[in-house]
């Protein structure tokens, strides 16, 4: 079980007061969403953990993450190490003597030396039904798998990627959202949960449950490449695919040398030609061919233009009986 010592280290400091000292850490735009729903719900974090500036932009100017930005505009203590391995940096947060903390999209490792310093632990907001979907990205996982729901999890953190017990999940349909779509419900359910839920776990009310290891799912990282449209495959499947890498990175096709991004589209049924083919193209979208099936686009982006309408883009582009 996660923490033996936890009982203990909750009776060295007694009942949960007013204003508990939670070390928040995130990043992007999920992150933001729980640390909101913190400030709102009266949680004023004695410190904020987020990555260090990044490039971004066409100017490549350094850019702070959004949790930053939303921590400095409530005029919190914003910490950027660039690793958590730092003696220096495990140092300054033990300095600031949490009851917990709250990681939501950090993008860091915390090793165990930062998962001791916390009484009540670290507690994780997770984009997925835990075993199911371990890893980075959960979201796009679960469509591109087709599960039919999909959750938000407070997990209780260890040393293993996403193995900690369970303390509550809050179950969502997945439909048809785009991952965009689909990560705004998420990151405000999660938001939701945190705050139901926190008193109870940092007094030890609420118990956490292990996972069970046989029925884990692994989601990695995702790569360019991996959202690259095989007509090979069905139509689905390619259809969960546009859903899956929209809006990050773009599920995508080449025509000719130019990589053209898809960004809506929907499966016709029918017997088409060799996968790859385009069997029509005109004011309903452009069909291509699949191993099952054909896929309509709706919506293509060549590189650097603004996305248009298949219909448009057929009008710009010859494409009938071309192989993709």
């Amino acid at each position: 079980m996660h923490r033996d010592s936890r009982a203990g280290k909750q009776r060295s400091y007694g009942n949960l007061m007013n204003a508990p000292r939670i070390i928040f850490a995130g990043t992007p735009d999920f992150g933001a969403a729980s640390l909101t729903a913190l400030l709102d719900a009266g949680h004023e974090p004695c410190a904020v953990l987020t990555q260090p500036d990044r490039p971004a932009g066409r100017g490549k100017q350094l850019t702070a993450s959004p949790v930053k930005v939303l921590a400095l505009e409530h005029g919190l203590k914003v910490l950027q190490p660039g690793s958590l391995h730092d003696d220096a940096a495990v140092a300054d947060l033990a300095a600031l003597d949490p009851d917990i903390v709250i990681v939501a999209a950090y993008g860091l490792i915390l090793p165990q030396q930062v998962l001791d310093i916390p009484r009540a632990g670290c507690l994780n907001v997770h984009a997925s039904m835990l075993p199911r979907w371990r890893g980075a990205a959960p979201i796009q996982a679960a469509i591109l798998a087709g599960d039919e729901t999909t959750g938000v999890c407070l997990m209780a953190m260890e040393a293993g990627l996403d193995t900690g017990p369970v303390y509550a999940c809050e179950e969502i349909a997945v439909g048809e959202h785009t991952a965009g779509e689909l990560h705004d419900r998420m990151a405000m359910t999660g938001g939701a949960l945190l705050v139901k839920h926190l008193d109870a776990v940092i007094t030890a009310e609420l118990t956490a449950n292990p996972q069970a290891e046989t029925l884990a799912t692994y989601a990695p990282k995702i790569k360019t490449a991996d959202a690259q449209l095989d007509w090979r495959l069905s139509a689905t499947d390619l259809v969960r695919r546009v859903r899956a890498y929209n809006p990050v990175p773009g599920a995508w096709f080449m025509i000719g040398d130019e990589r053209v991004k898809c960004w809506a589209a929907q499966r016709i049924t029918g017997a088409g030609e060799s996968p790859g083919t385009v069997v029509a193209a005109g004011k309903s979208g452009i069909d291509v061919s699949c191993a099952e099936d054909m896929l309509r686009l709706e919506s293509l982006q060549r590189p650097g233009k603004q996305a248009i309408s298949a219909a448009e883009f057929s009008s710009q582009v010859d494409l009938s009986g071309r192989q993709l």
